[in-house]
């Protein structure tokens, strides 16, 4: 068969020798098929890839959740040994008429260890989400022996006082050490802001 002698003219595709015939019509089908591969079955096979990807999100969110599912009674109870430690931790806040005696307990704590006030000054409240802290820069002399009694004894008194910022140094020429320190207490910071007498009762251990 001379590919030459043939008619290239596809109106005269009825006179195509049967090869020519088969090998147009496979040629045919193969182009349609690629065009329908190309607009339709990329398109599909995407849409596929992005399905699964939403499923294994959404199977790995599932999970999480089903996690917390099973430990809510575990957070539950988690919530309540937090919120039970902080009611005591609020009875221990002074009120704003007992900050007057505690500053003179602290005082009186570091005279009974042996120690003398060279500063004791309060400074001004600084205020958090819940309470504020009443810090109380301090400086001190005496033993080193007194000192650690002085901060023992601050952590025995029955309202929270901590301690920070503290620098010791020698006395030149004395056996004795100064202490730079800030002193801190802590007061509920809805005593400042109208807070309700039942609010009240239930720091101080009320009903």
């Amino acid at each position: 068969m001379n590919l030459s002698e043939i008619n290239w003219d596809f109106n005269e595709a009825g006179s195509w020798p049967l090869p020519v015939k088969i090998g147009a019509v496979l040629g045919l089908c193969l182009l349609v098929a690629g065009a329908g591969v190309y607009y339709d079955t990329l398109g599909q096979l995407e849409e596929l890839e992005s399905s699964e990807k939403t499923e294994v999100e959404l199977k790995q969110s599932f999970e999480v959740k089903q996690k917390k599912a099973v430990n809510l009674q575990d957070y539950k109870d988690q919530l309540q040994q937090i919120e039970a430690l902080l009611g005591e931790m609020i009875k221990q806040m002074p009120t704003r008429q007992e900050v007057a005696n505690l500053l003179v307990d602290i005082s009186q704590t570091g005279l009974v260890s042996g120690l003398e006030f060279r500063l004791f000054r309060p400074e001004s409240p600084v205020r958090r989400e819940f309470y504020a802290e009443l810090p109380i820069s301090i400086q001190v002399t005496g033993k080193y022996e007194a000192l650690g009694l002085f901060v023992s004894g601050l952590a025995s008194l029955p309202r929270i006082v901590t301690v920070g910022n503290v620098k010791i140094s020698p006395i030149a020429k004395s056996d004795d050490m100064v202490m730079d320190a800030t002193v801190k207490t802590y007061n509920e910071a809805s005593d400042e802001d109208g807070a309700s007498s039942a609010s009240k009762n239930k720091r101080r251990g009320g009903k």
